[in-house]
């Protein structure tokens, strides 16, 4: 029993878009609640609640938390920015009847790895620790390329089901429906 935690429906895996002639698509990103103007909002707020108690403190002599407050204000955005960079990562995964091609776009570059989907293998590995979250993996020829990572576990294990049904195993390339 959850005592104090509310829990939402889980939320669905990603589904593949049909693009025709028997490629499928799913197009990953990551989640991200906060929009700039939201952001901007939400970090004047905090400016505004830590200046006014920490400029009451210096009126009364205490002045060196001003500094901190400025410091604790440039924290908390750069901290916001680089969440609202780390939303910006896209992940698209296309199968086709010959290969599965995966384009990674994060701020900092693109990546694309391309397997033959006949040699193609789907892995979800297991967490280390309990703590950690799983991974999946699709994996060719010694090589391996990890996908969804910033989905959530239930999510990940949905997204591997789904792909290892349209990639199928080593060997054995399923008709993609």
């Amino acid at each position: 029993m959850n005592h104090g935690v509310a829990m939402g429906p889980p939320l669905s895996p990603p589904t593949p878009i049909r693009i025709g002639n028997g490629t499928h698509r799913f197009e990953l990103k990551a989640r991200c609640s906060l929009t700039p103007r939201t952001a901007r909002t939400f970090i004047a707020s905090m400016a505004l609640g830590t200046f006014g108690v920490s400029g009451f403190f210096a009126l009364q002599g205490f002045w060196p938390v001003l500094p901190f407050a400025g410091a604790e204000i440039a924290l908390l955005t750069w901290a916001v920015r680089a969440s609202m960079r780390k939303g910006q990562e896209r992940e698209t995964i296309t199968i086709t009847e010959e290969s599965v091609l995966i384009e990674r776009l994060t701020m900092q570059n693109e990546h694309r790895s391309v397997f033959p989907r006949h040699w193609a293998k789907v892995k979800l590995h297991a967490p280390a620790t309990a703590l950690h979250p799983s991974r999946l993996t699709l994996e060719s020829s010694g090589r391996a390329c990890e996908v969804g990572r910033f989905l959530t576990e239930d999510e990940r294990r949905g997204l591997a089901v789904r792909l290892q049904q349209l990639v199928g195993n080593v060997n054995e390339s399923p008709a993609l429906r």
